[in-house]
């Protein structure tokens, strides 16, 4: 059986944040409501026609977007607005960054909100996604979209080197030969320090650097822990309340394959090629085999005219197992209009609203129907 989990269990939320009673928040009039975001070009693009969307089907709306350059940039702003007193009434973020707003009382709890919407409702939606912008089971924040890693290959890559396309069920061995066959050198032969077999403790062998690696995937817990869950590994002492890693053998032996694909294997990489060239600019240059990443790439992949690509699911150790990713709106405590704030989520996160984020392809909505 499949399963998904969350890495609530590394940045789970200290305290769950007190809020004025839902009456306070009534959806009303909508008024002027701003919100932060940042996304690439097509996502920001989406923003824009639901700020459309949303103006012309709801009469006194106005939502003001505010685009950040990134997530740090957001996060800073974010901090730094909610310091001076004057937030903005909704952003966008991560359930991964949360809980530092949470845990300062910077958010308004929208559970209330929820148990009484004529227009979401919270059966409507993914119980994981909601699951992480709870605290103590109450709703902190509305999840706009739900993804989990996987991994994407170039098809084209795979038809010229006679390499089999990975199946489901495939496993973390079949995925390391199969990178070995795709790391090339410049003569289109396997690269010299490309071995699949290459006994526990033996560094790559010195050579030409490969032209083209098998395999793209960033060294951060979101990445590994799959790996350790799959393998039947803990990565915590405690997953509702971790106070420090708790590597047990199995997740020792995970984060050993892992490191592995650079040091023993070959097939990855190095972080200096990276810095110059990232996974998925190599990925989508034809230069990477197979790259792990979320939802988030598509966008970008959608561009691709070179060659033909796909999806495919995380190799498995011992049981399948892959990690969450979601973003939510979350209302500032201290919002200007959180009555406006709530209307604006409910359509967004309706059936109007949410098929025009879904349309980038950045998204899989948190909303089941959709």
């Amino acid at each position: 059986m499949r399963f998904v989990r969350s890495l609530a269990l590394v940045t789970a939320v200290a305290a769950l944040a007190s809020g004025c009673a839902a009456d306070e928040v009534r959806a009303g009039a909508a008024g002027p409501v701003s919100l932060l975001v940042f996304g690439d070009p097509n996502e920001l693009a989406a923003y824009r026609e639901l700020e459309a969307a949303y103006e012309r089907a709801v009469p006194g709306a106005d939502l003001r977007l505010i685009e950040a350059s990134d997530r740090k940039d957001l996060i800073t702003r974010l901090s730094t607005s909610i310091a001076g007193g004057k937030p903005p009434d909704l952003f966008l973020m991560n359930y991964r960054f949360y809980g530092q707003f949470a845990t300062r009382d910077a958010i308004e709890p929208v559970q209330e909100l929820l148990d009484r919407s004529p227009a979401i409702h919270a059966g409507d939606f993914y119980p994981q996604a909601l699951a992480a912008f709870q605290v103590d089971g109450r709703q902190l924040c509305m999840p706009q979209n739900m993804s989990s890693l996987v991994v994407y290959y170039n098809r084209t890559l795979f038809a010229e080197h006679g390499i089999a396309e990975p199946k489901p069920g495939w496993g973390w061995h079949d995925m390391v030969a199969t990178a070995a066959g795709l790391t090339r050198d410049a003569n289109g032969d396997v690269a010299k320090g490309a071995d699949p077999d290459a006994a526990p403790g033996t560094p790559a062998p010195a050579g030409p650097a490969p032209v083209s690696y098998g395999l793209g995937v960033s060294p951060e817990i979101i990445r590994l822990a799959p790996f350790v869950w799959s393998n039947g590994g803990t990565l915590v002492d405690d997953e509702r309340r971790p106070t420090r890693f708790a590597l047990d053998e199995p997740a020792i032996e995970a984060l050993s394959d892992f490191l592995d694909l650079r040091g023993r294997h070959g097939v990855v990489p190095t972080d200096q090629e990276v810095e110059s060239e990232d996974d998925e600019a190599r990925f989508a240059a034809g230069r990477l085999g197979m790259l792990m990443s979320s939802r988030r790439s598509t966008t970008t992949f959608r561009t691709i005219t070179g060659f033909e690509w796909d999806v495919a699911p995380l190799p498995v150790h011992r049981t399948p197992a892959t990690v969450l990713h979601s973003d939510a709106y979350c209302v500032t405590k201290a919002a200007a209009n959180k009555s406006g704030a709530w209307r604006f989520v409910e359509f967004a996160r309706g059936a109007a609203g949410a098929p025009i984020m879904a349309a980038t392809g950045r998204t899989r909505p948190s909303k089941v129907e959709v």
